[in-house]
């Protein structure tokens, strides 16, 4: 099963609709301080609705922690950027890959993406619209994840 992976993420409505995301599609959330919001945030709590004891949720303080231990367990890291190497439908999803989404303002760190295995982006007209909603982006992604694995 891939897993979500939240890197310094700033709008609590944001995280707890992918919350609700993960919880409806057993797929583990991690979230990579620091958080820009207090996780008993109530716009939190009301995105994710009563769904988040069914959340397989893990916390990391920071992006050294959380990739130390993602090296350990293994697994291929995909960042999603508008600056990714290839379209993320481009891809052959595996069952253990981390699927690593940014803050809602700046993206994915530079040295996250560059400690990534890959990176991927969500093809769209940038003319008009500069990125996507972080919430719509995590869910596109993990769905094409899904539907290659469940085939």
């Amino acid at each position: 099963m891939p897993v979500i992976v939240l890197v310094n993420p700033q709008i609590p409505p944001n995280t707890g609709n992918i919350a609700r995301t993960c919880a409806a599609t057993a797929t583990p959330l991690h979230l990579v301080g620091p958080l820009g919001f207090d996780l008993s945030d109530r716009a939190l709590k009301r995105a994710g609705l009563d769904y988040w004891p069914q959340v397989d949720l893990t916390l990391h303080p920071d992006w050294g922690t959380f990739h130390a231990q993602q090296r350990q367990r293994g697994g291929r890291t995909i960042g999603f950027s508008t600056s990714g190497r290839c379209s993320y439908t481009d891809l052959t999803y595996r069952p253990n890959d981390w699927l690593l989404f940014g803050s809602e303002t700046e993206g994915l760190p530079k040295q996250v993406l560059a400690d990534c295995d890959e990176t991927a982006f969500i093809p769209m007209d940038r003319s008009i619209v500069r990125s996507l909603n972080l919430s719509v982006s995590a869910a596109v992604a993990l769905f094409e994840a899904l539907r290659q694995l469940s085939s």
